[in-house]
């Protein structure tokens, strides 16, 4: 199951995600969000996690607790809605 982590500290690594997440069960992968032209974090990521019933027990838990001096937004992750293109129009 995937899981949206969100308004996490800026600081807050992948390494301290995964480490938080493993109390509950064995994490796939985390990915943290960055902006593409800073590279800075954007406060919020995934985890994958391989068993559902421990997904479940981690956002339980983790939902509404603080962490890294913000509280944590935790549940399960949606399909990204498909957007239509912007399309510039370059005028001279």
């Amino acid at each position: 199951m995937q899981i949206y982590v969100g308004n996490m500290s800026y600081g807050t690594t992948e390494s301290t995600i995964e480490e938080l997440f493993s109390e509950f069960g064995e994490v796939g992968s985390v990915k943290l969000i960055t902006d593409r032209e800073t590279g800075r974090a954007k406060g919020f990521g995934f985890v994958t996690m391989n068993d559902d019933a421990a997904a479940n027990k981690a956002i339980e838990e983790l939902n509404g607790k603080e962490y890294d001096g913000r509280t944590l937004r935790i549940n399960e992750a949606k399909p990204r809605e498909e957007r239509p293109r912007r399309e510039f129009n370059n005028r001279y």
